[in-house]
C-alpha cells in the first residue's frame, strides 16, 4: 500500500511562484510513474505533469509547458511540482497520484492541495 501526502498550496498573485511536494510512504516499486493532476472547481480533473522514475523521463499537459517543472528525489520517493508565472485559471486542487507502470490508470492518490492564483 502506498500513501501519498500533497504540501505547499496556497494562495499566491499572478505572476508567483510555487512549490507542490508529494511525498510517498510505501514500497518504491509502486511509485515508478507519479504525477500530477488539478480539478478546478465545476471542471473534471486533468493531467498536469508525469515523471518516471528509472530515468526521470517528464510529461507535460500543453496548459503547462515552459511554466511548470516536475521533479523527484528518489532516496526521499518524493515528487516536487515547481509552478511558475502561474495564472488564475491555475487555481485548482492539485493532486499527486503514483502507479507501478508507465502507461494507464494510476493506483494511488493523495488527498489533494489547494492552489489558488490571485489576479
Amino acid at each position: 500500500q502506498v500513501q501519498l501526502v500533497e504540501s505547499g498550496g496556497g494562495l499566491v498573485q499572478a505572476g508567483g511562484s510555487l512549490r507542490l511536494s508529494c511525498a510517498a510512504s510505501g514500497s518504491t516499486l509502486s511509485t515508478n510513474r507519479m504525477g500530477w493532476f488539478r480539478q478546478a472547481p465545476g471542471k473534471e480533473r486533468e493531467f498536469v505533469a508525469r515523471i518516471r522514475r528509472s530515468d526521470s523521463t517528464t510529461f507535460y499537459a500543453d496548459s503547462v509547458k515552459g511554466r511548470f517543472s516536475i521533479s523527484r528525489d528518489n532516496a526521499k520517493n518524493t515528487v516536487y511540482l515547481q509552478m511558475n508565472s502561474l495564472k488564475p485559471e491555475d487555481t485548482a486542487v492539485y493532486y499527486c497520484a503514483a502507479d507501478p507502470s508507465w502507461l494507464g490508470a494510476y493506483t494511488y492518490w493523495g488527498q489533494g492541495t489547494q492552489v489558488t492564483v490571485a489576479s
